[in-house]
């Protein structure tokens, strides 16, 4: 094999190894942002992008359903007591609720602790201002949204239960889910 023939092979294989890397690490952004989707209902059945068709049921008993759901727009926010940025983002969380729960935003906080008896989680739901309701994490929640890595990681669903971007790994701020959210209100 000639010099220019290996030369050209290691250049083409160099820049199809950047060319990987690029598309990769820029499709990794936490950020939400909207894209252009079709407005058609999800079938949550089969749809990875959709909001799961599971069993939310809060610390209060009352149970979400897909039904009940229908036209609003759904956060769902993995999060431990135990998380130092989930703590931070709960108040942030609780004035974003309170601020659009009449406009149709759900926020439901899945606590992804084990064995937290009650008393503890209602303590630290008050000790850090949290008004969204809580749904204990269970293993058909943490199948249907794979298993988040990190902690907390939010998922946004458009009113037809659409995600919107990606999840966002990190505690999210204010700024940033409000953005989102004014323009999701706004849409039908």
């Amino acid at each position: 094999m000639s010099t220019k023939t290996l030369i050209g092979i290691l250049l083409a294989g160099t820049t199809g190894i950047l060319i990987f890397l690029f598309v990769h690490l820029s499709g990794a952004s936490n950020r939400i942002t909207l894209g252009s989707k079709t407005a058609a209902a999800c079938d949550a059945k089969h749809g990875e992008d959709c909001l799961p068709d599971v069993k939310y049921v809060d610390t209060n008993g009352k149970a979400y359903t897909l039904a009940s759901l229908q036209d609003k727009i759904v956060l769902v926010n993995f999060w431990a007591t135990w998380c130092h940025p989930c703590q931070s983002e709960i108040p942030t969380l609780s004035k974003i609720y309170d601020r659009y729960k009449d406009k149709g935003v759900v926020i439901l906080g899945v606590m992804a602790d084990n064995n937290v008896p009650d008393s503890e989680l209602f303590n630290f739901q008050s000790d850090h201002e949290m008004s969204f309701p809580v749904v204990r994490a269970n293993s058909d929640l943490m199948v249907a949204f794979n298993y988040p890595q990190a902690l907390p990681t939010t998922f946004v669903y458009d009113r037809s239960h659409r995600m919107v971007g990606r999840p966002h790994v990190g505690a999210i701020s204010s700024a940033e889910i409000t953005s989102t959210l004014d323009e999701l209100v706004t849409q039908k």
